[in-house]
Order: structure tokens, then sequence, then C-alpha cells
């Protein structure tokens, strides 16, 4: 672009850079078919660029605002004022000035005009600097055309605009700004329309903000306004507020706020007609961008005018389908206690794993399907049959209980039960397939000694993953990958139909204990310490090796002090290095044999492991030294096995004193019996699962070595930026488009910043639904796993490798995977945002015997580490007691 001022007509999408958002959003709207635009022009960044470099201050101004403490309200403050006076009093140049004159009389130097700033970085897909610059109202005149424009330019540095850059890493220099002069329109009615339910999120509701006077009022939140919902021409809602102030332009200039007579105060903004009409307008502009639009209107004499057009940037997006379907995804990261977006890689090779809606073994899963980083499953098809639809939410509630609930009630919905297909019936030869697991189940409950359960799954996880281990090393370059695929896509039914006949007598055992406990003696209390400390538990194994790694390394100060300044780097040489460290040493590479696969989000093969960020351990094992006595951590379990012991012989006890005692507690014995000898089963499939991820994720990382060192990749992590079959591609071919990895580079920036939903459905709404548990007012609810009652010190930790506790601190975090597991010994409770009653920290905790609440909502934003809390594992809440 080589003039200053450019006339809407002459600009569109493309003109992003010479005219701003605002701007290039303005231009394409002029070209929207039955779209009534304003007339007006944008004077463009080259024009802001000339403007500040007539300065000969304005660098050295600049340099001195990024050294700012953006914290301190006063230093901001005073950059801020010193920035903006500067260019309030700079001379526009000649040429620029001469430009703005002319496009203002060919718009009609007669009209009154809004001003507007136009931010390269404003209005974006990913960005939205709305509210950031000033806005300047009914301006007439040229001087003053030209003093809002100058002070538009200025308005680039209010405290608000430096701020917001600082906080979201834009250069202070790399944003340039436009300004949009755009012909005044005197409106009965204005407002702001969303084309997707901005709250829900659901992408067929237009909704609709309407209040009389100017839109100023309505977006500055100083009046109420209406509000109007449509779907596909139907009006939904219509909710009238009461509007006692509106704004409205002053004949001499400027605008003024006037109170609106009381009979008109709730009158509807909007007809019926004329909120479905400006509807359909939102869906062709919408149609025409190609994306959901935040869309300021106006209307004067029943002519609706579009005045701006943005895209809704706080929408997550909708994992795709092809059909017209009403679909529902269940978040894959909330039962799998993992919520932060993962590269493509990592999506892929889970894709790959899922054994279901495949064209070929070697393909990903359609059931499975990626949305802003993360991974949902389409539950569509399992919800066609009507035996799913009672027993799927049930399932749910034990992985996630609000997950459960969000199932139940998208279920009971009218417009569900009108899309859903006459019931399909579950395929004879599917049954035929599960009996024999369902009779292993019913078997291993009623007599079957299950003493040699967890030797045989042990024996089973080791034959097989040396059995992958060997098939992968036989091959290499694309056959490699191929073989990658084919071993994940019968890893999943491999695990499970070894596993299942255990977990299905673990996890029905202990439903029968609770109901019968309830039914016979009209409680459950000795359940809590019936799970406390069971045999062959992989993961309280894990925990309880650690713990022995702390004993050892607590004997030699030398090396207490240098794992507090290890890296990842130099950390086994630099052990060697220290006093102490020879014996410290076969301990810990001891530890990282065995459980050097695992580490946080592992079932992301691109996040790191623990082999390969030793440091991450770091904090727990300081932490255990700090906080616990030496053997202590194996003293605790032998006594949680004890109390188990005690509470199953409490409960037979009381048993024998009911009617046909000696028969319930017979039957009790035998449910304890099964329930302690297989629970501990429960994290066998993620060990089996988490060992194949590493061993595919070192078979990769070989071959993307192999690309480095013919100049392909840069580095070997550059492989976890394509999917499975991208990367036999590239092996094949010898061939990558940089380009793709910096696109994605930049989504996963953006995904990371995305709060997942637990369920979406194909319409883009979030489905929310509330805990089931009854809570004091005040307190948090959440999924009740564990019982008891526990106060004590809030500990929030967001990151394992930066996790600091004390014994008797109560750990809040979103989740708890099995690598979490090292911090259990020292948490005098457990608080968590996703889970539910058979997952992983559910689970635990209510072996090492500490009160639990899972899935409560927002915890590690509504709870401040430091706080004390109170955690009621009995029935399902969090009170915060200062």
């Amino acid at each position: 672009m080589k003039k200053y001022v450019y006339d809407f007509s002459e600009i569109d999408r493309s003109s992003l850079a010479g005219v701003g958002g605002k701007g290039a959003n303005l231009g394409e709207l002029c070209h929207v078919p039955g779209i009534a635009v304003p007339g007006g022009f944008c004077v463009a960044t080259k024009a802001y660029r000339d403007f500040v470099n007539t300065s000969a201050e304005f660098a050295a101004l600049l340099k001195s605002l990024a050294l700012i403490n953006a914290e301190s309200p006063e230093e901001l403050k005073t950059a801020g004022q010193r920035m903006r006076a500067h260019l309030e009093n700079l001379d526009i140049p000649a040429p620029i000035l001469q430009e703005i004159i002319r496009a203002w009389r060919k718009t009609g130097s007669q009209h009154a005009y809004a001003i507007r700033s136009s931010a390269t970085a404003e209005d974006l897909p990913g960005a939205s600097f709305a509210g950031q610059q000033d806005t300047f109202l009914n301006i007439e005149g040229e001087q003053n055309i030209l003093d809002s424009v100058r002070k538009c330019w200025a308005s680039l540095f209010t405290d608000r605009a430096i701020v917001y850059r600082q906080k979201n890493g834009f250069e202070h220099d790399q944003v340039l700004l436009a300004v949009v002069v755009q012909r005044m329109v005197f409106p009965e009615v204005s407002g702001i329309m969303f084309t997707a339910d901005p709250v829900t999120g659901n992408r067929k509701i237009v909704s609709i903000d309407a209040s009389f006077g100017l839109g100023e009022a309505l977006v500055s939140g100083i009046v109420s306004a209406d509000l109007y919902q449509m779907k596909s021409d139907k009006l939904l809602k219509k909710q009238i507020a009461r509007k006692e102030t509106a704004i409205y332009a002053r004949p001499e200039g400027g605008t003024v706020r006037v109170e609106i007579q009381s009979e008109r105060q709730t009158a509807p903004a909007l007809s019926d007609e004329q909120a479905v009409r400006l509807a359909r307008m939102g869906r062709s502009i919408e149609e025409h961008f190609g994306s959901p639009q935040d869309i300021e209107w106006c209307l004067a004499g029943n002519e609706i005018f579009i005045v701006q057009s943005r895209p809704v940037t706080t929408l997550y997006p909708v994992p795709p389908v092809h059909d017209n379907k009403l679909h529902l995804f269940a978040s894959f990261g909330h039962a799998q206690m993992m919520t932060e977006a993962m590269k493509p890689l990592g999506i892929s090779v889970l894709r790959t794993a899922v054994p279901f809606s495949k064209s070929s073994p070697r393909a990903e899963s359609g059931l499975l399907l990626e949305a802003g980083g993360r991974l949902f499953l389409d539950t569509t098809q399992l919800l066609e049959y009507p035996q799913l639809r009672k027993r799927l939410p049930e399932i749910l509630f034990n992985v996630d209980e609000l997950l459960g609930r969000t199932m139940q009630e998208f279920i009971r919905r009218e417009d569900f039960r009108e899309a859903a297909p006459p019931g399909k019936k579950v395929k004879f030869a599917l049954v035929k397939k599960a009996f024999p697991t369902a009779f292993a189940i019913l078997r291993n409950i009623l007599y079957r000694e299950n003493y040699r359960a967890i030797d045989e799954m042990n024996r089973f996880i080791t034959e097989k993953v040396n059995e992958n281990r060997a098939k992968l090393q036989e091959v290499s370059g694309a056959d490699r990958i191929m073989q990658i695929q084919e071993r994940l896509s019968v890893m999943l039914p491999m695990v499970f139909a070894a596993v299942g006949q255990y977990m299905g007598a673990a996890i029905i055992t202990y439903k029968l204990i609770e109901g019968l406990s309830k039914k016979w003696l009209g409680d459950a209390v000795e359940l809590g310490s019936i799970s406390k400390s069971p045999p062959g538990n992989v993961t309280t194994e894990m925990g309880l090796a650690l713990g022995d790694v702390a004993d050892v390394v607590r004997n030699h100060p030398a090396v207490i002090e240098y794992l507090k300044q290890a890296n990842d780097a130099t950390f086994w040489e630099g052990l060697k290095a220290v006093p102490g460290g020879e014996d410290v040493l076969p301990v810990c590479l001891s530890f990282f044999e065995r459980y050097g696969m695992r580490g946080t989000g592992e079932i992301d093969i691109t996040r790191p492991r623990w082999r390969e960020v030793p440091t991450q351990l770091v904090p727990a094992i300081l932490s255990h030294i700090k906080s616990v006595r030496p053997g202590q951590h194996r003293l605790e379990f032998l006594a949680g096995r004890q109390e188990a012991e005690l509470a199953a012989a409490r409960l037979v006890a009381r048993l024998r004193q009911t009617p046909r005692g000696g028969f319930k507690a017979r039957r009790m014995q035998r449910l304890i019996k099964v329930h302690r000898s297989l629970i501990g089963i429960r994290e066998h499939p993620k060990y089996f699962i988490v060992q194949n991820l590493d061993l595919v994720k070192q078979i990769i990382l070989q071959e993307a070595g192999k690309l480095v060192a013919v100049g392909i990749l840069k580095n070997p992590q550059e492989i976890f930026w394509f999917s499975l079959p991208e990367i036999k591609e590239i092996i094949a071919t010898q061939r990558v488009d940089r380009r793709v990895i910096t696109k994605r580079q930049e989504k996963f920036r953006h995904d990371e910043k995305l709060t997942p939903p637990r369920a979406i459905t194909s319409e883009g709404e979030i489905i929310t639904v509330k805990p089931g548990a009854q809570v004091p007012p005040g307190a948090l609810a959440g999924s009740p796993v564990s019982a008891g009652t526990v106060e004590g010190r809030a500990r929030v930790i967001l990151k394992l490798e930066e996790a600091k506790m004390d014994q008797g601190d109560i750990l809040v975090a979103p989740y708890t995977d099995p690598a979490w597991t090292p911090l259990f010994p020292l948490a005098a409770g457990l608080v968590t945002e996703v889970g539910g009653l058979m997952t992983h920290g559910a689970v635990v905790a209510r072996e090492y015997g500490i009160p639990a609440v899972v899935g409560v909502d927002n915890a590690t934003r509504n709870i401040k580490d430091g706080q004390k809390i109170r955690v009621d594992g009995t029935r399902g809440f969090v009170e915060i007691l200062e």
C-alpha cells in the first residue's frame, strides 16, 4: 500500500497490514451482498509510521516503554501519559494531512463521523484487541477530524493497551495503527450481534443485544440491553430489560447521556420481525467471513446498518463432522487426566491406537477427533443403542462425574430424542465375543483363587512389551512407521482382553461391598478403609520406590545440594562427581530403569519422560526428605494394610450380629478378598500402555535422528509436529514442508491458552451441569471419591516439576496421573478439577486413606496457594476457611 488513505471500497481482508483488523473487516463487509455499511475511509498504517518517524524522540520513548514494570500502576501511568502527550502535540506531515482532508470532503464534509483505531493485531481470529484504543463519536469539521485521528494514534499507548500487549507477547513497535473514519448513523436502536451464543458456544444460535440510542453505551456497559436469541429463523428467547439511559449524538458534536422516559424503559427495542431480519444478515456475514462473528449494528428509519464485524475469539473449536446429525463429543483428556494441548504426533498416536471406526488397522479412528489441540470421543454412534444410553452415563460417573451428568442431560433433551434414530440392537456376534470375559468376571467373584492374578499381569506386560520391541527393531524407515501403526492398533484390545476379567471383578465387588453394607447395615463406614494398601498396584509401588530413593539421598548432604541446582543435560555426570553420588547413583538408575518411561501427561508421547528430564522428580524427592521420616512411607503402607484388615473384620463382625448373619458374613468376606486381590491391577493397563508409547517414541526419535543427519529436520523433536502417515511420507520422500511446522507451532501456542470443555456438541454448545453434591453456602462442589474430612493448608500445584509440599498439606491440582503419585505420601487430602470414582487420584487417595474430592471446577483458580481449606471427601465439597 503506497497511499495514506483508502476508501472502504478499495480494501478487503487482504489489506490487514495496511489498514488494521477493523479497517480490513469493514472493507470486506462492503463486499457482502445485501449489507448496508455507512461510508468512510481508512487512514493507513503507513501514515502512522511516517507520522511517528517525524519525531526524533519517539524511538527512545518506545525503547523506554519496554523496560517499565507493567505491574506498577504509577510507572505505567507516567510512561503512558508521556507517550500520548508527545504524539498529541506532534504535527501531522502535510502529505498525510492533505489526503485525509481530500477523502473527508469526498465522503461528505457535511456529515458527522465516528473515528476509531484499527490496529494490525486487532480483530483477528486468535486475538482481540477490542477496546484497547480510543473511539471518538459525532466528530464534525476539518480540524476536529484531524485532531481525532491524532488522538487515535496516541491511544495506541493507553495504559490498558500497553499492558495488553505485554501480557500477550506483542512488541510495542510491532503493532501499527490505522484509523477508521466512518459516517455517523444516528440510530433509534443499536447493539451487538453474535452469530454464535457467546455463553454456551452454540453455533446455531444468533444472540442479539439491543438498546436505544448509540451502541457505545451498550459496548461500554453503562446500559442494560434486550436479549433476542434466534435459531433457524425462530425466536427462541426474548428478554426485555429496563433501559433507563441511552447515549445520543448532540447537534453541536459529541454525545450526551439521556434518561429514557419511564413508559419506554420496558418497551422492546426491536420487533420480532426486525430481530429475525437482523439474524439473517448475521448469518450472511458469518458465511462470507467463514467463522462466527461479533457484529456491531444500528437501526435507523427501519434500515439496518452494519458498522463493524470481527471474529468471535472466545469460542472453543468444534470437532469436525461431515453430516447434519447432532453429535455429542466427550473430552478424552478429562477421562485420561491430561487436559493440556497436544502436538500432532501425540494426537495421531492415540487416534491410531483406538481400534474402532477405522478404514484399516493403520488408519486413525473416526471416533476420536481433534479440536483445540485436544481429543474428543464422538459418542453419537454409541448413543444410538438404547442399552448404552442407560449404561454409558453410569460408566462415565466412575471416570468423571460431571461428564456422566453432562451425558444424562444431553440424552434427556428433546432435540436429541427427535434426532436419535430408532434404537439399534447390539449384534449377537459382539455379545458372543464379550461372553467369555463376562463369565470370567463371574468366576473370579464367585470361586476362583485370584492370588496369582498380579503375577500373571506382570508377566503378560513384560512379554508383550519385549515382543513389540523386537518387532520394531526388525525394520527401519517407512516400514518401521507402518509397524508402529500395526502395533498401536492392537495395543488396547490386547491389554483390555487380558485385564478385563480382573478389573471387572474388582469394580463390581467394590460396588457390591458398598451396596450390601448399606442394605444390610444402613451404612458403609468401613468402605474407605477396605481399599487401603492393596497388593500389586504398580503405581503405588513406584511411589514407595521413590521414597526409597529419597531415604538414600537424605544420608548425603552434598547430593541434596546438588539436586537443588541440577540440570537435565548433565544430571548423571554431575551426580557422579559429588560426594555420596556413587552411593546414590545405583539406586537412582534402578528406579529410572523401571519407571523412567513415566512422566506427567504421559498419554501424549511428545511430553517428556522422567528418563529425559530427571529433574522433574527432584521436588518430590526433596519434599519427601523434608517431611517424611526414614522408612515412614513403608511403615504407613503396612499400617494401611493392617487398617484394611481391621476394617474388614469389623464389617464382618457387624454383619454376624444381623439376621442370617453367618450367610451375610461369608458373602462379604468373599467380596472383600476378591476386591483386595484384584484392585491393585487397576493401574496395570496404563502401565502397559505407557511402556509401549515410550517404545514408540524412542523408535520415532531414532528415525527423526536420521532425518536430522541429512538436513531434513533441524532437530529430532520437530518430528512431533507431524502425524504418523505424514512421517511415513517424509521418510519415503526425504522432504518436509517447513511452513507446516511454523503453522502448527502457532496453532499449538494458541491452543495452549484454551480451556477444553468436558463435552461439546456438533453445534458448538458447551453443556455445563452442576455436581450432585449438596454443599454449604460458599463451598466448592465436586465428587466425593475418598471418604473423610480434613483441614489443612492448600498447596496449589499446576506442574509436578514445580511441586513443593510438606507433610499434611492438601494437594490441589488440575488433575493427577501416575506421575503425581510421589506426592501422595505427603498429602493430607486431595482436590482436583477432573476425575471420578475410579480415576487415578481417587484410587490412590483411597489406598492412602486421605479424603478426596474431584471434579471441582476451577479449583486451582478459586483456591489460593496457602489458604486453609476443609475437604469433605464423604459429601463431596471443599470449604475455604481463610
